[in-house]
């Protein structure tokens, strides 16, 4: 079923539930927070920039936690730097999503075999709703992810739980 239940052409009436009418609004303004280290930040960068420009898809950084709604992991996460997650996590207004991008932030990458500081994925500390695999994954697969992440907002209910 679409957005529109029901469109009546003659009196200008559009019919819809509340949960659909809220996650459209959602899933279609998403602003981010960065948390980038590494090679998966320029690529993250490179997300951002006129080629991929992914303002068209109401995607918007924000430099505050307060202001964010998600937040991009991606790179290299160690111990200390996993509290410091955490924090700009709880900081984040509900509701609040992660998605995790790059071998490193999901499960260590190839640096957590020899160092002990390198966390073995951040989903140990936050919750996440989106993994984007790849050494460092390309624009369009963050995009891509995007999509995923958009596609879980819009099956949420709002004010009934399900089940």
């Amino acid at each position: 079923m679409g957005v529109l239940q029901h469109f009546f052409e003659h009196d200008n009436v559009v019919c819809t539930n509340v949960d659909t009418l809220l996650n459209l609004s959602k899933e279609n303004s998403l602003w981010y927070l960065l948390f980038a280290t590494a090679c998966c930040g320029i690529e993250l960068m490179q997300t951002g920039a006129s080629r991929f420009d992914v303002d068209r898809f109401g995607m918007i950084p924000r430099s505050t936690p307060r202001q964010a709604d998600l937040m991009i992991v991606a790179g290299t996460i160690t111990h200390k730097m996993a509290s410091r997650v955490k924090r700009l996590y709880e900081q984040m207004p509900e509701p609040k999503w992660v998605i995790s991008m790059g071998s490193c932030a999901n499960a260590g990458g190839p640096f957590c075999k020899y160092s002990y500081s390198v966390l073995r994925g951040i989903d140990k500390y936050i919750p996440v709703d989106v993994y984007i695999p790849g050494c460092p994954p390309r624009p369009e697969a963050l995009i891509e992810g995007v999509f995923k992440l958009r596609e879980k907002i819009h099956r949420e209910t709002v004010l009934r739980k399900e089940g």
